[in-house]
């Protein structure tokens, strides 16, 4: 017997339990499937200590429930992660934990039947193993952009004899203590957990593969034009540090928020790495080439040898993993079938927004200086709320919404709504900012339906 509900929304992340709480206000039913025990799980189970919102807690901050005012303006994990608890008390967010979504599909005649098309999941409880069926007129995606670890490939890797791991396993630099520790990747987190290890007695480098104040520039912004503005923050980040093209870092050539919007890259907050790097005690090499049994061979030529490998090189989108769409006939694309509340959080993408990060730090960052930011790109979080499909007979629509990358076709603001009551949270690049701001316009946009259709049958 399936159960039904008015909006299903699959991961207890920030962006599920921002909409559920949005769509509880409106007093429209929902129902919250999560994979994990927990809701936020990316940021209790897998985000390393010292991690803090990235950009000031007014920017971070969830619809409708401010900071407290004693807050700190940067908020430790384990600030936001009370936070984020207090939310879901404070708005009745009651997720279904240990529910494995394993296929989402569109049918017609499902549920309050009269022709609608309804969106059917089928869950695997955790816990009992046995199948669930849940269906809803609407359906929210928040899988997010970081859903997995993205690890690039590099001749060589499987061969290397130390340990390699992502940003999302790692979680403080003490068991590395005199080791020598090469972290890929120069976005918030890699620069931070280079920072933490070498803080922690290791031997830290930074593996940088191509070049790369941000709270007064996010102020700025709402009376400011963005190119005027990434000018200021690009010439006060010169003045700040100076030419670190010496060490191995180049700046952008365009400004940190014009490459946020354009290619969801995020600006890499300094907190305290780039003294390090200044003295010495935290080398910069270029790009990975090989890995051969004497060593790292990096771009410049060099080989040196490392114990360990940390990849802080950003998370990528897995919807189409799971979701099928018109004309795609691959009815096996891999994966567990399990939904995943996210990624980065990282916690790794340096993600501004105050994210967990959403976009791939190997790609470059510009690196700003706000130096009372402390901590890790808080996080756009954003994880997720997802649709998730599996091979087993589902329809092969997916509502318009995705490309073949698992990303929307539009950009913002056109993002987050797709066709047959399907949206997505978390995919604008921009941050638990952007989630905040996703869900309410998703839960005023169902609104709106509803009450029409309320309209048209009485």
């Amino acid at each position: 017997m399936a159960e039904e509900t008015v909006v299903l929304i699959v991961g207890a992340g920030p962006a599920g339990l921002a909409t559920a709480a949005c769509l509880n206000l409106l007093s429209i039913p929902n129902i919250v499937l999560e994979r994990e025990d927990c809701c936020a799980s990316m940021w209790k189970k897998r985000s390393y200590k010292r991690l803090k919102l990235h950009l000031a807690k007014q920017f971070c901050q969830l619809p409708h429930m401010p900071f407290p005012s004693d807050a700190p303006t940067f908020v430790s994990k384990n600030g936001f992660i009370h936070y984020l608890d207090t939310y879901a008390a404070r708005f009745n967010v009651q997720p279904l934990f240990a529910r494995s979504v394993e296929s989402v599909a569109l049918d017609e005649g499902e549920g309050g039947g009269g022709g609608e098309k309804w969106w059917r999941a089928v869950a695997r409880n955790v816990v009992s193993g046995e199948e669930e069926v849940y269906v809803g007129r609407f359906l929210v995606v928040a899988t997010g952009e970081n859903s997995e670890g993205f690890v690039p490939k590099i001749q060589g890797l499987e061969g290397f004899g130390g340990e390699v791991i992502h940003s999302c396993q790692y979680v403080s630099g003490d068991r590395f203590s005199g080791k020598d520790v090469l972290v890929v990747g120069s976005g918030n987190s890699g620069m931070e957990i280079a920072f933490d290890l070498s803080n922690c007695g290791a031997r830290a480098a930074i593996s940088v593969r191509s070049p790369e104040m941000v709270q007064l520039g996010m102020s700025l912004l709402k009376f400011i034009p963005c190119n005027i503005v990434d000018t200021l923050v690009v010439g006060l980040s010169k003045l700040r540090y100076g030419d670190f093209s010496n060490y191995g870092l180049q700046m952008a050539s365009k400004g940190p928020f014009y490459l946020k919007r354009t290619t969801g890259r995020s600006p890499t907050i300094d907190v305290g790495t780039m003294d390090k790097i200044r003295t010495g005690k935290i080398p910069v090499f270029p790009a990975m080439i090989n890995i051969k049994s004497d060593g790292i061979e990096f771009a410049n030529g060099k080989t040196r040898s490392f114990d360990a490998i940390v990849f802080a090189t950003g998370y990528k989108s897995t919807v189409r993993k799971w979701l099928k769409w018109k004309g795609n006939d691959n009815d096996d694309r891999g994966g567990d079938g399990g939904v995943h509340e996210g990624g980065d959080v990282n916690v790794d993408n340096g993600n501004d927004g105050g994210g967990m990060n959403t976009n791939n730090d190997n790609r470059g960052a510009v690196h700003v200086g706000n130096i009372s930011c402390n901590g890790d790109s808080g996080g756009v979080l954003a994880v997720l709320i997802m649709v998730a499909v599996k091979d087993g007979g589902c329809g092969k629509v997916d509502g318009n919404l995705f490309n073949e990358e698992g990303m929307p076709k539009q950009r913002h603001p056109d993002h987050w709504k797709g066709e047959n009551g399907l949206y997505c949270v978390g995919f604008a690049s921009a941050g638990l900012f952007g989630i905040s701001n996703d869900a309410q316009s998703i839960a005023k946009d169902i609104n709106s339906i509803l009450s029409q259709k309320r309209a048209n049958d009485g």
